[in-house]
This record gives structure tokens, sequence and C-alpha cells, in this order.
């Protein structure tokens, strides 16, 4: 498994800590700028629950207003070019592949959240790099080591503890039947996000992390473009407001914060600083809608935490491929 694959929860991007000496004020800049990004991206809920779209339409508003942000971004700060993918067609195929799987995700995700609740949907959502183990282990016959198999099996016990199906914590919901839909529409989002990590991480060239990004929102962008006509589309300038800012603020200034933060950071404090998205999602659910967790359903977020944190920290030493 490639140690230095880091997917964001919002968009992945393959992203590799400089190795050489960080200086203090440069960490500590990484530090406020990841914490700062992680926060914002934790008020993604609020934005889709109270835009009222379909789910469909949210995410075409969203790529299209995020790719506006991201090429506005590149175009001011000089680095226009990067986003073309300029001879890398086989790049550009991954990109647009990643694309088709972000695209699914957003969606199942932002249908997830009314069903679920903030906080549910996005813990339950960070079980990605669990995926990512098992497809290595199966699929690219990658060896996995003792310690990952138990932090995965840890992990994916916590991720059972936090849906609330085992102390009954989603009886209290309107619809059992929509809870448990929307617990699986977060499973199968999390299996879209980590099919973008592994292809992301097998491009033939680095693929900046704005432009696979800006190519993520395009192919939503244009795939989803009948959503509005056959769903409709905001009919309030409020609804306008809260799809701009998921576009413009989660998508096109997030990503610049959370990106910045990445390249001033050793892994082992990137792998930690992610966890402050879902930490600020459960807050804001209980800050905004006053939904909170059963400590059951907590106990599970932090086994989650711990095992996830073990599964992303940077090894001593990179598992090397089995062979066969």
């Amino acid at each position: 498994m490639n140690p230095k694959a880091s997917a964001l929860p919002a968009s992945p991007a393959i992203l590799t800590a400089g190795s050489d000496p960080l200086s203090p004020s440069r960490e500590r800049t990484g530090q406020w700028l990841m914490t700062v990004g992680g926060m914002l991206l934790g008020t993604i809920g609020v934005f889709v629950e109270e835009a009222g779209q379909h789910p469909l339409v949210t995410v075409w508003f969203r790529c299209v207003f995020g790719a506006l942000a991201l090429v506005a971004w590149c175009l001011a700060t000089g680095r226009g070019r990067e986003l073309l993918l300029r001879h890398q067609a086989l790049g550009r195929r991954v990109a647009c592949a990643t694309g088709v799987f972000m695209v699914l995700n957003w969606a199942l995700f932002f249908a997830a959240i009314p069903r679920t609740s903030i906080a549910v949907a996005t813990v339950i959502f960070h079980v990605q790099p669990i995926w990512v183990i098992v497809f290595g282990a199966v699929f690219l016959r990658e060896r996995i080591a003792p310690l990952q198999w138990g932090a995965t099996l840890a992990a994916l016990a916590g991720l059972v503890l936090t849906t609330g199906l085992i102390d009954g914590a989603a009886a209290g919901t309107a619809d059992g039947g929509a809870y448990v839909a929307g617990v699986l529409m977060c499973l199968g989002g999390s299996l879209c996000y980590a099919a973008v990590t592994l292809l992301a991480s097998r491009a033939p060239a680095p693929i900046s992390p704005f432009a696979l990004a800006l190519w993520q929102c395009l192919v939503g962008a244009v795939s989803l473009a009948w959503a509005p006509l056959a769903f409709g589309g905001p009919h309030s300038a409020g609804a306008w407001a809260w799809l701009t800012g998921l576009g413009v603020l989660h998508t096109g200034l997030a990503y610049v914060i959370l990106f910045a933060g990445m390249a001033r950071l050793a892994l082992g404090k990137v792998a930690v600083l992610q966890f402050v998205y879902p930490l600020t999602a459960v807050l804001v659910d209980w800050a905004v809608y006053g939904r909170t967790l059963s400590p059951v359903q907590l106990g599970g977020v932090a086994l989650m935490a711990v095992a996830l944190w073990t599964l992303r920290r940077p090894p001593v030493q990179a598992a090397a491929p089995a062979s066969r």
C-alpha cells in the first residue's frame, strides 16, 4: 500500500508531504490551515440541509460553483496551466474516472444526510481508508501488516457501534427504514471514495490536486446537467446562497486551505488533523439541530478514530507488494 496516498473528506488528492525538515513556523501554519479547512468542511451538512434540494441537484450546483472557484483561484495565482493536464492523456482519463466515482460519492453522501444525521453520515463516510486497505489486499495483491488488519477490524467494530443500530439509537428516528437506507448510502459513498483514492494513486504521472478536483467538478457539471431540469432548481435567494457556498467555500476555499496545509506538514500530523472534519460535523449537528450521538455511538466514534489513525499514520517502512 502506498503510504503517501491520502484522500481528503471532500475530494481526494494524492499529496506527498515533503521529507525535508520543516520549520516550526511552517508547521504551525500548516496545522492552522488544516484545522480551519477541516472545520469548514465540517459545516457541509448544514449547507446541504438548508439548501433543501434533490441530492443530484445539490451535487450539480456544487460542481459548477466549485469548478468556477477553482479556475478563478488558479488563474489568479498563475497556476492555470496545471489544470489542463497537457501531454497526460492517460492522466486525463484517470481524472475523469475519479470524477465519476466522486459524483456518485457526493450524491450518496448528500442523500444520506437527511435520512440519518450530519454527524452519523459524516463519521460513517470516513470509513473509506478501510476499503482502501481491503481493496489493495484483494485486487492489487498488496501485503498488509497484522497491525493494519487489527486496526481494520477495530474500525469496522466502531462503525457498527456508530450507526446506532446496536443500541437502538436509530429507533428514535422518524423512519427506521430510511435511516438504514441512509447508512447503506454512506457505506456506498465511502466505497466510491476508496475507488477514487486507488485510481488517483495509480496515475501514470502526479496530478495536481487542483487539477484533479477541477476535472472531478467538470465531470459532475456535464454528467448532471439534466438534474435541475428533471428535479427542479432553487426558488429562493437563500437556497441559491447555500448552494453557492457549497461550491465556493467547501470546494474552492476549503481545498485551497487544506492542500496548502498538507504541503507544510509531515504525514503523521496530516493523518491526525484530518479528523477535525468529522469532529466538527458532530459538534455542528449538535449546535445547529440539537442532534446528539448516544454514548454507544460516541464510543464507536472514538474506536474508529483510534483505528483509522493507526491505519493512516505513515509506517516505518512501506509494505512491499506481495509477489506471486
